[in-house]
């Protein structure tokens, strides 16, 4: 994967559960990562006293943040009740050249800022709350 712009990397929201995925206006930064648990299996005869892991037994998990300015009623109004209902719909984070992660996600907070000579601005935190699908982009 060669140099890529920042914007390009989107974050997509389920607005109706219909499956149609509209991004989410007004985000300046995004950002996703992706966490596994470590399980130690190491014991008094693991070999040189090196620490073994038990493979494929950890908890598994994605977190995504990003923050941005309004620029859409629709998808600012649908991020808001996401959070304020608890719910956990379908997200797709579109990563330029490698591929779509799509999944659950819990919106885990939701800040607003905003200086008297500049415009209000929003951060967004989600947890995944599921399993999730990762599509590889096709290599041209």
């Amino acid at each position: 994967m060669g140099a890529q712009n920042g914007k390009d990397l989107l974050i997509k929201v389920d607005l109706t559960g219909d499956g149609q995925f509209e991004t989410l206006a007004g985000l300046r930064a995004t950002r996703i990562s992706f966490n596994a648990e470590q399980v130690d299996v190491t014991t008094l005869e693991s070999q040189g006293g090196w620490r073994e892991l038990l493979a494929g037994a950890g908890v598994k998990s994605a977190s995504i943040s990003g923050s941005g300015v309004f620029k859409d009623a629709g998808t600012d109004e649908r991020a808001r009740q996401i959070f304020f209902d608890g719910e956990t719909p379908d997200f797709q984070v579109i990563i330029p050249d490698f591929g779509t992660v799509e999944g659950a996600f819990q919106v885990t907070s939701v800040e607003y800022a905003g200086a008297y000579n500049g415009e209000a601005t929003y951060e967004l935190s989600m947890a995944s709350a599921g399993a999730l699908q990762f599509t590889a982009t096709p290599v041209a």
